[in-house]
């Protein structure tokens, strides 16, 4: 729990600091592997006064701060810093190529970001990147180095409950990515409620590869070790990506009890980590698999299960849940010990919008994964998206969502705010409640997530979930790419068509691309009785995916309609 009278993050680590002075908090793992630093409650609050007194007499209370670090410590300092300077930090990344990310720059003028920080080895290439660019215009440059020294000056600004943290900017797919405002009281109160649903102990450890950017690796990853005292070992994502067995390994040497990861990283490591490895391994600790941040899958879980369980993994372990960045991070999710829990339904009834529970087997059947429930004050409701009105108790709808996790709104953009925090139901007096764009229902007081309503595909009348269709293409395997599957429609003539963009295995170069269209389309045919206009083959990597790895369909069907979605296969 928090220490006594924590009511922002600075009292938070003030507070832990005080307790568990000599307690480390963070280990980071230089090549996921490695030990290359580790900072205790005590220095990180030190550090964190430090950077603070270098940014207060600089910049106004509450002036943008743009976060550009690769994975490590200094990027936590430096987050913090700013907290404890009462300025707002703006989480990114650097540029992985020779010129700005267009991404970042957008962010930074939404922003109107009056510094950004980084280490000493980047700033020269980043100044000369930015040195002309309009989008930086007036950004003053800061390192970690250059922060480092006496605290002394420092001022506690005392925020409020209401006091924004920072900017989480959402991944965005063919607009401007917009500013999520997280203040100090949704993270407290999302730090608490994961708290008391996946019970960190004394003893317990947490492993993140997660990106520090994104909302999951910054909430979980980041805040929460400091929220539950306990420690939590880093490892940059790319060494996951590049070999997955570190973060199982790291699990199993640290003995940690707590990691989360989107469903894609359970297959990914069930694909990529031999069968001698995994028996080498000892997960028997793990007490807390997160899933989230993609549609969790019951054949994933099934899967990881039966592959590592010599490892000593329990299925009890799984704990799916939901969130996004508009609530902070978590709305609902798998309490501790219980593990996942499935639902099998008449698949052409959920199309149509209706739910309808079938036993496993049965033609047609479809599995869903719970998403759990809330611990705390978070009010979910299932509402029919044009009526603005609660859906029948058997009927899939939006997901709207109110309580104290729920963010201030977009930074700058009142009317984007009004229309996605400021919901009401017409037929009863409660809200305002967030629109999540999520297509779900509730059964057994417990949220099960369809699809998304804008990613919805309507075809003579019949409703597809995106994600159902692309299952059903990565089931065909080689040399089909896992989770490199988008399906998405477009307008052709005035009538929606069904279009596929598959990406392949690099090894694949030789494969017969007509051959493999045929293939996909047959088995969408099968499955759902629809036809597919168009299959697109795509080299590995090729789909546009947000920071977390998740496929961005809006982007790929934009790029479809303007014709530089590359690789067509052959009609």
């Amino acid at each position: 729990m928090t220490p006594i009278g924590a009511s922002n993050l600075i009292d938070l680590l003030r507070g832990r600091a005080a307790d568990t002075p000599d307690r480390t908090v963070f280990t980071f793992l230089r090549d996921g592997v490695t030990p290359a630093e580790t900072v205790t409650f005590a220095e990180l609050d030190r550090r964190a006064r430090e950077t603070a007194a270098w940014l207060q007499p600089r910049f106004p209370p509450g002036a943008r701060v743009l976060l550009l670090y690769p994975p490590g410590i200094e990027f936590v300092v430096a987050f913090l810093g700013c907290v404890y300077a009462g300025l707002i930090a703006v989480p990114a990344y650097p540029p992985r190529g020779r010129d700005i990310d267009p991404r970042i720059r957008a962010m930074a003028a939404d922003a109107q970001a009056a510094a950004a920080l980084t280490t000493s080895d980047l700033l020269p290439r980043l100044s000369a990147m930015t040195r002309d660019d309009g989008g930086f215009a007036g950004v003053r440059w800061g390192t970690s180095d250059e922060m480092a020294g006496p605290g002394a000056a420092w001022r506690h600004p005392r925020p409020a409950a209401d006091t924004p943290a920072h900017l989480q900017y959402t991944s965005g797919s063919t607009a401007t990515p917009k500013g999520v405002i997280v203040t100090h009281g949704n993270l407290l109160r999302n730090l608490q409620d994961m708290d008391l649903g996946w019970r960190h102990e004394a003893d317990s450890v947490i492993v993140s590869w997660l990106p520090h950017f994104h909302d999951m690796g910054l909430v979980y990853g980041v805040l929460e070790p400091i929220f539950a005292g306990v420690t939590c070992y880093l490892m940059p994502p790319v060494s996951f990506m590049q070999k997955p067995l570190r973060w199982l390994q790291a699990i199993s040497t640290f003995k940690a009890t707590h990691s989360a990861a989107p469903n894609f990283a359970y297959d990914l490591c069930v694909r990529k980590i031999k069968p001698d490895d995994r028996v080498a391994m000892d997960l028997s600790r793990w007490a807390v698999a997160v899933n989230g941040a993609e549609p969790i899958r019951a054949e994933t879980l099934n899967r990881f299960a039966a592959a590592f369980g010599a490892a000593g993994f329990r299925d009890t372990a799984f704990c799916p849940g939901y969130g996004l960045a508009e609530a902070t991070l978590k709305v609902t999710a798998t309490p501790r010990g219980r593990g996942a829990v499935c639902l099998t339904v008449d698949g052409a009834a959920l199309d149509r919008g209706h739910v309808a529970a079938v036993r496993p087997g049965e033609p047609g059947a479809r599995t869903l994964v719970s998403c759990g429930m809330t611990a705390i004050d978070t009010d979910v409701v299932i509402v029919d998206p044009e009526a603005r009105r609660r859906c029948d108790a058997d009927a899939v709808g939006e997901v709207w969502v109110a309580g104290s996790v729920v963010a201030a709104g977009y930074w700058n953009r009142p009317a984007e705010t009004a229309d996605t925090f400021g919901a009401r139901l017409v037929d009863a007096d409660r809200g305002p409640f967030l629109r999540t764009g999520d297509l779900g229902f509730l059964s057994g007081g417990e949220l099960y997530i369809a699809g998304r309503l804008k990613d919805l595909i309507i075809i003579r009348g019949q409703n597809h979930y995106p994600q159902d269709i692309e299952q059903t293409v990565e089931s065909l395997g080689s040399p089909l790419r896992s989770h490199g599957c988008a399906a998405f429609s477009v307008d052709v003539d005035g009538e929606e068509r069904l279009i596929i963009a598959q990406e392949v295995e690099r090894e694949a170069r030789g494969a017969d691309l007509p051959d493999l269209a045929g293939r996909i389309r047959q088995a969408v045919a099968e499955a759902h009785e629809v036809h597919v206009y168009d299959v697109v083959i795509l080299r590995a990597g090729a789909l546009p995916r947000t920071s977390s790895g998740k496929i961005r369909r809006q982007a790929c069907r934009l790029t479809y309609t303007e014709g530089i979605l590359l690789g067509r296969s052959a009609d």
